[in-house]
């Protein structure tokens, strides 16, 4: 039987990435399973990420009225061979073809007796699609093929697995101009999918094939450095190594976290995986979760795209259940039918911005609230000051220096103050604070912007029926340096170019950045701050993990020469009249 492990070394390969050398470690992935082979490895048995049925390459109905071309060899320009499973109508008539492009198999749902995705009940998704994709059963019945592809490396496509860099972008190019050229195709290529799936999305747009016509990203993140393996400069590499450790192919993988030890700066390896969101002027249709870690990354593709015809939604949902509930698979399907089918059905009226406003638990204070921009141009900025001396905020600042102290490994600070009136935050915050390690010479801070009730009690905002710590940010205090050409008054950027440690007894300012969000506070509710030296979230099912530095104890000072604040973008409502309020 084929040995599934893999080996226990990995190797290292020095690659050019735009005339830079850098040495590139490279692990082996699982191999792909002989035909009759798999029944007793467990994870095949059980099939899901990664998984990989024999190579069998047919052409069958898949489900009434739905032919699948399965395992069809494409041959990208420097003569590597990919496979990829299409999904299509019973017709003679051409038809346009959305693209599911990721590295965890084209073909998963052989592995299940149905999928089991957090959120969406058994039976929603069927065994056709691809995980975090758009689903055959549905978009063949109307009038599109579906082409699940494995790109380079995964699965019995020929290579190495490229996670997110120029090559991918590459060769998702060529998978598409190869798409449109076959018989059954209209010419028109579009693309559409969530997480993994929508974060290739971002780059081969930026490679603009001529034949793509609209892409869908939904939670794409944008920048891979930025805003996972070193969010606010913070370590994280351990989920992106497991992540490696799961696909199947024939060749190896990058392991982005061992890459992430030994390159803990920005340079040429990282950058190349980050697409010129400058370049993508094809529609698209964006969406953003305020509760998930592509948040932001959505918000930049929205923000920097070339294109005129782009539109974003934001929810306070999770991503799989917000994907596959049946008024957003309409939407999309408007946006699709738009510019795949060059149907003039009125989706430029659809609203540039769409956004949910949080209130409390899974309740909504408004949905798909239309706006033109984000952020939005009638933003106010203000400053809450922060008060150690009694844990508070208020809007002047605090004329006595305090501090407060705190275990780095396992204490936390908090600083509240209620509001007067209604209040609307909805935009990025920036957390100012002077700062201090005593037992360390740096700080890894985690901040949490949280919502309590009129008698002080935590109101979190529900995803998949769980606490959602709050709005957040992170920094590793010897990485405070900012990107002076990237940063703005409302959204510092770390330069990632550096580190520059505490001495003892030195307090230095730092902006924090907080990830956008939109959230309604009503008169008395109370807004807190929340300051840890660790990530504080109870029961969540995703493996999120942080190589923290902390040692000793954090100190955060306030008031007088230290004035730390937190900067909340405040919406004014659209209009008043005595004491109703329009939002």
């Amino acid at each position: 039987m084929t040995d599934h492990s893999g080996a226990d070394r990995a190797d290292v390969e020095t690659r050019i990435f735009d005339g830079e050398a850098i040495d590139v470690v490279l692990q082996p992935t699982r191999r792909p399973p002989e035909p009759g082979e798999g029944g007793d490895d467990p994870f095949i048995a059980n099939g899901y990420l990664g998984y990989c049925p024999p190579f069998n390459p047919r052409t069958y109905e898949a489900a009434p009225g739905i032919v699948c071309d399965q395992d069809q060899a494409v041959v990208l320009r420097d003569g590597t061979t990919i496979y990829t499973d299409i999904y299509r109508p019973d017709t003679d008539t051409p038809v346009p073809v959305i693209v599911s492009w990721s590295y965890f198999g084209k073909r998963p749902g052989d592995g299940l007796t149905e999928w089991n995705v957090h959120g969406v009940p058994p039976g929603t998704i069927s065994r056709m699609a691809k995980f975090e994709s758009v689903d055959p059963a549905y978009w063949c019945h109307m009038g599109y093929a579906v082409a699940n592809a494995d790109p380079r490396g995964v699965g019995h496509s020929e290579g190495d697995i490229s996670f997110h860099g120029s090559q991918d972008a590459r060769d998702g190019h060529d998978f598409v101009e190869w798409l449109a050229e076959q018989s059954w195709c209209s010419g028109r290529v579009g693309m559409a999918g969530n997480s993994g799936v929508a974060v290739t999305q971002w780059a081969i747009a930026a490679q603009q094939p001529p034949h793509l016509a609209c892409i869908a990203p939904w939670e794409g993140t944008s920048d891979i450095f930025e805003e996972a393996i070193y969010e606010g400069g913070v370590p994280a590499p351990a989920v992106h190594s497991a992540l490696a450790g799961l696909l199947t192919g024939p060749g190896r993988v990058e392991d982005m976290g061992e890459m992430a030890r030994r390159h803990p700066f920005l340079n040429n390896y990282w950058r190349d995986k980050v697409a010129d969101l400058s370049k993508i002027s094809v529609p698209c249709y964006i969406t953003a979760s305020w509760s998930h870690f592509h948040l932001h990354g959505a918000f930049e593709g929205f923000r920097r795209v070339a294109s005129e015809n782009k539109w974003i939604r934001a929810h306070r949902d999770f991503e799989w259940p917000d994907m596959y509930s049946p008024d957003n698979i309409e939407d999309l399907r408007r946006f699709f039918d738009r510019y795949l089918k060059d149907i003039h059905n009125g989706w430029e009226l659809t609203p540039r911005v769409r956004l949910e406003v949080m209130d409390a638990l899974d309740c909504d204070y408004q949905v798909n609230r239309p706006e033109e921009e984000f952020p939005l141009a009638r933003t106010q900025y203000e400053k809450l000051y922060l008060d150690a001396s009694d844990g508070s905020l208020s809007t002047e600042p605090a004329p006595d220096e305090a501090h407060v102290v705190y275990d780095a490994a396992k204490g936390v600070a908090t600083f509240d103050m209620a509001f007067p009136e209604q209040t609307e935050i909805t935009g990025y915050l920036t957390l100012h604070l002077g700062v201090e390690a005593r037992g360390n010479d740096d700080l890894d801070l985690f901040v949490n912007i949280q919502k309590l009730s009129t008698d002080g009690q935590w109101l979190p905002t529900s995803v998949l029926g769980q606490p959602h710590p709050g709005a957040w940010g992170k920094l590793r205090v010897s990485r405070r340096a900012l990107d002076p050409a990237r940063s703005t008054p409302w959204h510092p950027v770390l330069a990632h170019s550096g580190e520059e440690k505490l001495k003892p007894g030195q307090i230095v300012p730092v902006d924090i950045p907080i990830w956008p969000t939109s959230r309604i506070w009503h008169a008395g509710q109370r807004i807190r701050v929340q300051v840890a030296g660790h990530y504080i979230r109870e029961g969540w099912f995703e493996p999120l993990s942080w190589e923290t530095c902390n040692t000793g104890e954090h100190v955060l000072h306030t008031g007088g020469r230290h004035q730390s604040y937190l900067q909340i973008p405040v919406i004014p409502p659209k209009y008043r009249d005595g004491s109703h309020v329009y939002r």
